[in-house]
C-alpha cells in the first residue's frame, strides 16, 4: 500500500514539474502560506536555531529572517520538483558560474578537486549546471533518505545531466575506483553526523557543532585541493555560483584545520544572507559534553 502511494506521489510530482515556472512560483506562494501559517512546519526548530545563532539580533529581526527563510524554502521545494523536467537550456539561462577558470586551472594541471558546499540557496541545482560546464566526472556524496523509493527518484533527478550520486559510506571505494581519472567530488559539509560519528566539535553559528571529518581525511589521503562552492540567489529562480580555494596543499595543514576552514567559510556566507540556509534542519542534536 505504501509503495503504491509513494509511486502515485512521484507521478503527481512529475506532472507538477511540467508546469511553467510562473505557475510553479504561484504554487510556491501557496506552499509558503501552508508551511508558515497552517502546519507551522518545524517553526520551533527554526526559531530555536535562529535564537542560538544570532543572540545579538532582536526578536523582530529574527522573525523577519524566519519569514524570509520559509518563503525561500517554498521556492526551493518547487525548484527541486522542476528538476524532473527542466531543460539544459533553461538551467543555463538561470544559473551562472562566475569563475569557471578556477576549477579549470586545477583540472588542467591533472589535479582532481574536493568541493565543500552547504545546504545554502539552491544547492540542488548545482547538479544541473556544473556537469554541463565540466566534462570531468562530477561525483556528489549524499546521505541516503529513509524512504528508499523517494530517495531513488531524487537521485534520478539529480543525475539527469551526468552527476554521479554516491552514498556517503561508499566514498572511499569510489575514490579508489576513480584514482586514474579526473573528478570533482562534492560534499555537503553541514550534514549532521550520527552520535557515534560526532568525534569533533567546532564553533559554528555561535554554538559547538558536530562536523564530519570525512572531507579532511580524504584531502590528506589524496592531497587534492579543497575548494568551496558559494551559491547566491540573484532574484527568484536565478543563481550565481562562485568557487574559492580553501586549501591548495592539504599535506601542509594541521589536524582539523581543513574542517575548520570550510565550516568558517560557510558561516561567513550564512551571516551575509541568513534566510538562504536550511534553518528547519535539526543541526544541533548532540552536545559535546554528553558525547564520549
Amino acid at each position: 500500500m505504501n509503495t503504491s502511494f509513494n509511486k502515485l506521489g512521484i507521478l503527481f510530482l512529475k506532472l507538477i514539474s511540467r508546469l511553467p515556472f510562473f505557475i510553479l512560483y504561484l504554487l510556491a506562494d501557496l506552499l509558503f502560506f501552508i508551511l508558515f501559517y497552517v502546519v507551522r512546519y518545524r517553526r520551533k526548530v527554526t526559531q530555536s536555531n535562529l535564537t542560538n545563532a544570532f543572540p545579538e539580533k532582536s526578536i523582530r529581526e529574527r522573525r523577519l529572517i524566519e519569514k524570509k527563510y520559509y518563503k525561500f524554502l517554498a521556492d526551493m521545494i518547487i525548484e527541486s520538483l522542476k528538476m524532473n523536467s527542466v531543460t539544459s537550456e533553461e538551467i543555463m539561462k538561470r544559473c551562472k558560474i562566475n569563475n569557471p577558470e578556477l576549477l579549470r586551472n586545477h583540472l588542467n594541471q591533472g589535479r582532481s578537486i574536493l568541493m565543500a558546499t552547504g545546504h545554502y540557496a539552491n544547492w540542488e541545482w548545482g547538479n544541473m549546471i556544473i556537469p554541463q560546464v565540466y566534462s570531468e566526472k562530477i561525483v556528489v556524496i549524499y546521505k541516503p533518505l529513509s524512504n528508499l523509493l523517494f530517495g531513488r527518484h531524487l537521485n534520478k533527478m539529480r543525475s539527469r545531466f551526468g552527476s554521479l550520486m554516491v552514498p556517503m559510506k561508499s566514498t572511499l571505494r569510489k575514490i579508489a575506483e576513480l584514482k586514474n581519472q579526473l573528478y570533482i567530488f562534492f560534499f555537503t559539509s553541514d550534514q549532521t553526523p550520527s552520535q557515534h560519528e560526532s568525534q569533533y566539535f567546532t564553533d559554528f553559528l555561535n554554538q559547538p557543532t558536530a562536523v564530519f571529518l570525512g572531507l579532511e581525511k580524504i584531502a590528506k589521503k589524496t592531497n587534492h585541493p579543497v575548494m568551496f562552492l558559494h551559491i547566491n540567489l540573484l532574484k527568484r529562480g536565478f543563481y550565481e555560483f562562485t568557487f574559492s580555494t580553501i586549501v591548495e596543499d592539504p599535506s601542509k595543514t594541521k589536524e582539523f584545520e581543513i574542517t575548520n576552514f570550510h565550516t568558517q567559510k560557510l558561516e561567513q556566507i550564512i551571516r551575509q544572507r541568513p534566510e538562504l540556509w536550511l534553518w528547519s534542519h535539526k543541526r544541533w542534536k548532540f552536545n559535546p559534553n554528553l558525547n564520549p
